[in-house]
């Protein structure tokens, strides 16, 4: 079992003004059936609230802390703003406290700052990146990762996405200039059950140890093979491998090479 270091964590304790409670609901709709499996229990957790619109332009902002979120693999960055305002943003690599951050088209290009994609020069590591104007940074978020700007033209930006996808986002949205922090979060081994459940997430049984009229894959002497043309789920969909993404999905024209290698047509 390994762990995180926390090497980048300066500050332990959450800003109780930019917290907010989360009710538990095990997986269960408004019926109380369950409708996603293998949810519930686990600690309880408040929920930070992260500004990934970074709207508040020109003023310079001072770090205050770096904090562990268990809601994401990042980390967070406690800003606090000239004028007194408070505001949590993703914490990217190399952001350390005193450090000052802004937001907007006059921002430098430096780590933690959020600009227009347009002012970004071509090559630049960025992440939280908006896929609407205005709607907040919706791509690359996740511990360690980060898109790569590779050319700008005709009112559109061409991104490499960390899965190695070549995307087109309009030039007035947004992105934070870095690579996302906590990098290291990829090399953690649970390393038993109980930690699992402490994260809220319940055992998983596989189908091939269960009976026939409980999965498709169950039954049979020993361990039987799927017995089937491909995996299933319990309710007899298919599984593992199929491709789910709509055939004539309205963002394919802004794709312009999926992650697998292959054009979209």
């Amino acid at each position: 079992m390994t762990g995180s270091d926390f090497a980048e964590i300066t500050k332990s304790t959450p800003e109780k003004s930019l917290t907010t409670s989360l009710k538990k609901h095990a997986g269960r709709n408004n019926q109380g059936k369950i409708t996603v499996r293998h949810q519930g229990g686990g600690n309880r957790r408040k929920y930070r609230l992260i500004d990934f619109k970074r709207l508040k332009d020109d003023v310079p902002a001072k770090v205050v802390g770096i904090e562990y979120d268990p809601n994401r693999t990042a980390n967070i960055a406690l800003i606090v703003y000239a004028d007194g305002q408070k505001a949590y943003i993703l914490a990217p690599a190399g952001l350390t406290d005193g450090m000052t951050v802004m937001n907007g088209e006059n921002a430098e290009i430096r780590v933690g700052n959020c600009l227009p994609i347009e002012k970004i020069p071509v090559g630049t590591m960025i992440h939280n990146i908006e896929l609407y104007p205005g709607k907040g940074g919706q791509l690359v978020r996740s511990a360690g990762n980060a898109a790569q700007l590779m050319a700008k033209e005709n009112g559109y930006a061409t991104l490499r996405l960390p899965s190695g996808e070549m995307r087109m986002v309009r030039l007035n949205c947004r992105a934070s200039i870095g690579v996302v922090g906590n990098g290291d979060h990829s090399l953690i081994k649970i390393g038993k059950a109980g930690r699992k459940r402490h994260m809220g997430i319940r055992p998983t049984v596989r189908g091939s140890v269960m009976n026939p009229n409980d999965h498709p894959h169950g039954g049979g002497e020993g361990k039987a093979p799927v017995g089937r043309p491909a995996p299933s789920t319990p309710w007899g969909k298919p599984a593992l491998g199929l491709k789910t993404r709509k055939k004539n999905a309205k963002s394919n024209k802004l794709i312009v090479r999926r992650r697998d290698g292959k054009a979209i047509k």
